[in-house]
């Protein structure tokens, strides 16, 4: 004799039921194991800032009365807060520019040159330098820029960055953003993927960044003046 419908009913619920794979379980903790991580990264970033704002000085009237100038060379006198400097850098990239790690670090004539090379080494990334008029040998591609003074001019040597390498630039300061805006400009001859700029101050009512053309621009750290 047959069971009725109805009572087959319980059995195709069960067998219908979902339970979970192995492979489940494991992309669930590899996805909050990623989360643990970038929440560590973040407060550790937190913490380093914290740091390194203390390790900075400033200088009244200088260059030019009026003027409060924030000395950033005191970052590099300690190895601890040098480490810690190249530390949060490191982390602020990979927090900023995320899947686009660069292939290319370029740093800007003459402060990129402090930290620029050390960080390239950290991201895996090659260092190339931009420098004023003259100053490298071989064939180089040119961009201009205005300072207050007048024209100046920045160079790259050619072949420095291969057509389609993803290149942050990177320097101590942006104030009027003409000097970095220059620096991506000379990327773009290359052929290289401007992918961002990342600082470590900023001389806010300048407005360097509306030189920049919309490209991701990160400060490290921050100051009122």
């Amino acid at each position: 004799m047959s069971a009725p419908a109805d009572s087959a009913q319980p059995l195709a619920s069960t067998s219908n039921d979902q339970v979970p794979t192995s492979a489940d379980i494991t992309t669930s903790d590899a996805s909050r194991g990623q989360s643990a991580s970038a929440s560590a990264s973040a407060s550790e970033l937190a913490r380093t800032k914290i740091t390194l704002q203390g390790a900075l000085k400033s200088f009244q009237d200088f260059p030019i009365p009026g003027i409060n100038f924030i000395d950033i060379l005191p970052l590099f006198q300690d190895p601890a807060i040098h480490n810690a400097l190249l530390r949060a850098l490191e982390l602020q990239v990979l927090e900023f520019v995320g899947s686009l790690k660069p292939d290319v670090v370029v740093g800007l004539d003459a402060r990129g040159f402090l930290f620029g090379p050390s960080l390239a080494l950290k991201l895996d990334a090659s260092f190339v330098p931009v420098r004023k008029k003259g100053k490298m040998p071989g064939p180089c591609v040119t961009a201009a820029y205005e300072k207050e003074y007048g024209t100046d001019f920045f160079q790259m040597q050619e072949g420095a960055i291969k057509p389609g390498q993803k290149v942050l630039v990177v320097d101590d300061i942006i104030a009027t953003g003409g000097s970095a805006a220059a620096a991506g400009t000379l990327v773009k001859q290359l052929g290289g993927e401007l992918v961002g700029y990342l600082f470590i101050l900023e001389i806010a009512f300048l407005k360097g960044r509306e030189k920049l053309g919309g490209v991701p621009t990160i400060t490290l750290l921050e100051t009122d003046e």
